[in-house]
């Protein structure tokens, strides 16, 4: 690729990526009614702090966590952030093929050994099978109860937030982002503690 080709691939790469910074997180809208729900980009930068972090302290290779941590929610720029519930009704293998073409679109302007690198890295964090990538996956869970602690300090529904931290709590396979979740429910249950007074 001729170096004005390469440097106009990267800046239609930068677009296409940037878009996750206007793409809200649709559970919060929809299930809690959150007037102003953080952006996909929001939750992919504190997802990928805490998986570095958890990558160092268990000697992980943690330029592949950030990598898998940066990639996995790409595709979501072209099919939207879809709720669990709306990825059942299309079916879960027809969404990730979905995704999986969405990510080869994001991709398409990058040199080809690069566009072969990062759909390696994402099927490696889907497939779950790695340490990396089990702590890819807890590390967004994990983050996605901390999301739905702050917004119960918000005053949103407090019950509708419970269900986002139960079913995070379901999906956290790595024994140290385990511990940080339960001390995250011991918050959580003094908040429905004062909340009841």
């Amino acid at each position: 690729m001729k170096q004005n080709n390469l440097e106009e691939a990267i800046l239609k790469y930068a677009h296409d990526v940037g878009k996750a910074k206007r793409l809200i997180r649709t559970g919060w809208k929809e299930k809690v009614g959150v007037k102003s729900p953080e952006s996909v980009a929001e939750h992919m930068y504190r997802t990928a702090v805490i998986a570095m972090a958890l990558s160092d302290l268990a000697g992980l290779n943690t330029e592949r966590v950030l990598k898998m941590t940066l990639l996995d929610d790409l595709a979501e720029t072209v099919v939207g952030d879809l709720t669990p519930a709306q990825k059942k009704a299309r079916g879960f293998a027809k969404s990730k093929h979905q995704e999986e073409r969405a990510l080869q679109q994001i991709l398409s302007s990058l040199p080809k050994l690069l566009r072969e690198e990062y759909t390696r890295i994402w099927r490696e964090a889907q497939s779950l099978k790695s340490r990396e990538a089990r702590l890819v996956k807890s590390s967004d869970k994990l983050e996605m109860a901390i999301q739905a602690l702050e917004y119960s300090w918000q005053e949103y529904d407090a019950k509708k937030l419970m269900e986002f931290i139960e079913s995070a709590g379901r999906k956290i396979h790595d024994s140290q982002t385990r511990k940080i979740f339960n001390l995250l429910k011991r918050e959580t249950k003094l908040i429905s503690s004062t909340m009841c007074e």
